[in-house]
């Protein structure tokens, strides 16, 4: 089969490599249909933080069921979403179903082979039927969307409550989304850049310029009170400390991003923070238990009745082979991007409108 390996730091290789081989509880095999580039694939590929090398990256995937053991849910062709962490089933945390709580764990595209391959064989319970009208390239959407919901659900929602979201990357924008589905009343998105914050526009969010003062400016349109919550979704310092700054008296603050560097945190704000009272929340992966009422079944869900968006959230749709050429580029920020799905399968290449596989090109 074909797959993207990342054999060095910066060195990106599309090419053949034997077949995956089937392992844990009932194993399915997968046809990837889309797979989506995180942020931590961009580190991995550009700042040498993979576990170990050859690996082939991607955790955010969609697939369709080539392959299931006798009596699964699954039949061939079915579309599906992967939920790349893989636990120890012996650990109390995943017993309670608290996968990302637990120790000693395994995961697609980071401590094994991921998504940025033709094949995968993924263990039955990782996998969550996606309707056959959900398209593949959105259903590749499923991991961020639901890492999102699962920092959102910890916040308490007044009456009435004013949500900030810094950082309208692909996590930021879910997050918003989810606030408004969740019954936040008013939600504003912060980011410097202003193709993100046009994006936002359009899906009927207020925006705030972050090249400007962030706090101030949230202030000010919150009458001097701050917001009732806000979602640090930038990952950088700054943002983390204007999410203290801009919330209000008994205000929460959800730490989404994964910071990219040290925070000082000045002796005032922390005495102001102590005066109003914060809630600070931290959140990390999500959660595929129990089964059929879990935040996963939850996305595909509102995904399938079109009140979460993902189609404009997805910048590019490059073919598979195109992967050296562009995780060099947005290493390198030659490009502009917002979130990247790349398609694998043929199905979702037609998607996307781009050629088709040497493989079906020539009727194998």
């Amino acid at each position: 089969m074909k797959a993207a390996v990342l054999k060095a730091p910066n060195v990106l290789d599309y090419t053949d490599v034997p077949d995956p081989e089937p392992f844990g509880e009932r194993p399915v095999l997968v046809r990837v249909g889309g797979v989506g580039v995180c942020g931590s694939d961009l580190l991995r590929y550009a700042r040498g933080t993979a576990y170990h090398y050859p690996l082939v990256l991607g955790h955010e995937m969609s697939a369709l069921v080539e392959r299931a053991p006798a009596g699964s849910r699954f039949a061939p062709g079915d579309k599906v979403a992967v939920f790349p962490l893989l636990p120890r089933h012996d650990d109390p945390l995943t017993q309670v179903g608290e996968w990302a709580l637990s120790s000693g764990y395994d995961y697609f595209g980071s401590r094994r082979d991921g998504g940025m391959a033709e094949l995968l064989w993924v263990p039955e319970t990782n996998l969550i039927p996606v309707p056959a009208d959900v398209p593949l390239l959105h259903a590749a959407v499923v991991e961020p969307a639901a890492v999102a919901l699962h920092g959102v659900l910890k916040l308490r929602v007044p009456a009435s409550g004013t949500a900030l979201v810094i950082g309208a990357g692909p996590i930021g924008a879910l997050a918003a989304q989810w606030l408004r589905l969740l019954g936040w009343t008013r939600v504003l998105v912060a980011d410097v850049d202003e193709r993100k914050r046009q994006v936002m526009t359009q899906l009927g969010f207020e925006t705030v310029d972050a090249a400007a003062d962030t706090v101030e400016t949230v202030l000010a349109l919150t009458g001097g009170t701050g917001a009732d919550a806000v979602v640090e979704a930038g990952g950088l310092p700054q943002t983390f400390t204007q999410a203290l700054e801009a919330a209000g008296p008994q205000g929460q603050v959800l730490v989404l991003g994964d910071l990219k560097g040290d925070v000082t945190i000045p002796r005032e704000l922390i005495s102001s923070l102590i005066r109003r009272e914060l809630t600070v929340l931290g959140t990390w992966n999500s959660k595929i238990t129990p089964v059929g009422r879990n935040e996963w079944t939850m996305v595909v869900s509102h995904l399938h009745r079109g009140s979460l968006q993902a189609a404009p959230l997805i910048s590019h749709t490059p073919p598979l082979d195109d992967a050296p050429v562009v995780l060099a580029a947005m290493a390198e920020r030659h490009m502009w991007t917002n979130k990247v799905v790349f398609a694998v399968a043929d199905e979702a290449r037609r998607e996307a409108g781009v050629p088709a596989s040497p493989r079906e090109r020539n009727g194998t």
